[in-house]
């Protein structure tokens, strides 16, 4: 369950500077946000285990391979050291931060250190702490190698060094009485894996221990559009917690007419793609080793089909009617179990920090466009953090279904407040007060597939 204490609802929006050139001035507008907040001296106490869960999504943009391509892609280093340097004071001898996520498959961590940094941002905070335990962690249990998009080889992982979470979510999931099921896909071409954990009344998620195990929970996702379903801040980073993104279920095979949202309509190209793909699925899912071959093949069908970062296909658009419950889902498991799949005996303590400094707006999470902002936003619920976000991204919260559903949840609700109990506070005027007052935002370009869906009519932000 979630800690019910009535600050829930509030939310920090702070500006400031607009690169991540100086880190000390990001610290400060960390810290400026996260004092606004008010939260409890005791959130954090001597000894206790904090995970901070960063968006580490891809090392790049996926457009633009390279090293200097990823900081409107995941959390910046800069707002993890500012992070670290707030806790440790707070935590004592003889505790702990781990700095964790399950990164995209086909990812490469190696990479995503070396660009980021990462290891020369360990050092300083151990150098400066030296009595914490302070350690970064890749939690996947394997890593894909991936050619134009098609897996080609696997490699095993250690994983999270504390293990898996398995958590039955049974009738109290967002799936539960959903026409889809039986045609759901997940991380990868085996839907006979998604489609067995999501059945019936049956609705099992495994989760990495580590983030399920910790006394303080603090998420630190990125600003950013999304595919699938519209924004993705706060609730969204909690994909990143998985220990088998297989059994995450991202969007149903078909049109809408057909039961599904994987494309807009069944035109007859659609139909001819769908049973094409359906094909190759079956056909891959059982020889991993003949993956190279189909790579060709692909490229033929990106030159009939279209290219993905053009044309709707996977679920990449407004109507998409299964990632949103996928989400609300592993929310549901945080909140309400602990790191053994029991139900929680007390509240966890969780806490927001949201880098949108550079975020990244357009074809998101993997391939947006930079888009300098200079602002970080802290709460302590998700669903306060996120409807604040997507308002000042210049959307409309009431037609994103993760967040208009995120208040319509029926079992195992982790919502304890309503919209119009959502206050902002800033240090920018015109944006302190309620969700509904605020009139200028970032006017962010969505993902294609939610052009003329989600914006609102309001003002470009002035200087």
């Amino acid at each position: 369950m979630l800690d019910p204490r009535p600050t829930v609802s509030k939310v920090a929006a702070f500006t400031g500077p607009t690169t991540y050139r100086d880190p000390k001035a990001i610290e400060l507008l960390v810290f400026e946000a996260l004092k606004a907040l008010q939260i409890p001296d005791d959130f954090i106490r001597s000894g206790e285990r904090v995970v901070l869960k960063p968006n580490w999504v891809k090392e790049h943009d996926e457009r633009h391979p390279g090293p200097g391509c990823w900081e409107h892609v995941v959390t910046h280093p800069a707002v993890i050291e500012a992070m670290v340097r707030w806790v440790a004071p707070r935590l004592g001898n003889p505790g702990s931060i781990v700095i964790c996520d399950a990164p995209q498959t086909d990812s490469s961590f190696g990479r995503l250190r070396e660009y980021c940094r990462l290891d020369e941002m360990l050092g300083r905070c151990r150098k400066e702490f030296p009595e914490l335990k302070i350690e970064i962690l890749d939690l996947r249990p394997e890593e894909w190698y991936a050619v134009d998009g098609v897996t080609v080889s696997k490699m095993a992982l250690p994983g999270d060094p504390l293990g898996s979470t398995h958590v039955g979510l049974g009738a109290a999931s967002e799936f539960v009485g959903y026409a889809g099921q039986g045609r759901l896909y997940g991380a990868s071409y085996n839907m006979a894996e998604t489609n067995a954990r999501h059945s019936g009344e049956r609705h099992d998620y495994l989760l990495c221990r580590t983030p399920m195990d910790a006394d303080v929970f603090i998420n630190l996702p990125k600003l950013k559009t999304h595919k699938k379903v519209g924004v993705t801040c706060a609730l969204k980073n909690l994909v990143g917690i998985n220990a088998n993104k297989n059994w995450l279920p991202h969007h149903t095979e078909g049109a809408p007419e057909q039961g599904g949202d994987q494309f807009p309509a069944a035109t007859a190209k659609a139909r001819m793609e769908g049973a094409w793909m359906g094909v190759a699925k079956r056909w891959l899912k059982d020889r991993p080793g003949m993956s190279r071959l189909f790579v060709p093949v692909k490229k033929v069908g990106r030159l009939v089909f279209g290219d993905t970062q053009k044309v709707v296909r996977s679920g990449n658009w407004y109507g998409n009617d299964t990632c949103w419950r996928m989400v609300l889902d592993l929310n549901k498991c945080f909140f309400f179990f602990d790191g053994e799949g029991r139900p929680r005996q007390k509240p966890v303590k969780y806490l927001t920090v949201v880098d949108g400094i550079v975020a990244g707006e357009g074809n998101g999470p993997m391939s947006p466009n930079p888009k300098p902002c200079g602002v970080i936003l802290a709460g302590m619920h998700p669903v306060a953090v996120d409807c604040a976000a997507a308002e000042l991204m210049g959307f409309d919260w009431r037609k994103l279904r993760l967040l208009k559903n995120s208040f319509k949840v029926r079992d195992m609700s982790f919502v304890p407040f309503g919209a119009e109990d959502i206050e902002v506070v800033s240090n920018r005027k015109g944006w302190s007060g309620k969700l509904t007052a605020m009139e200028e935002t970032f006017q962010f370009r969505p993902h294609f597939g939610w052009v003329g869906a989600i914006e609102k009519q309001t003002k470009a932000l002035s200087a």
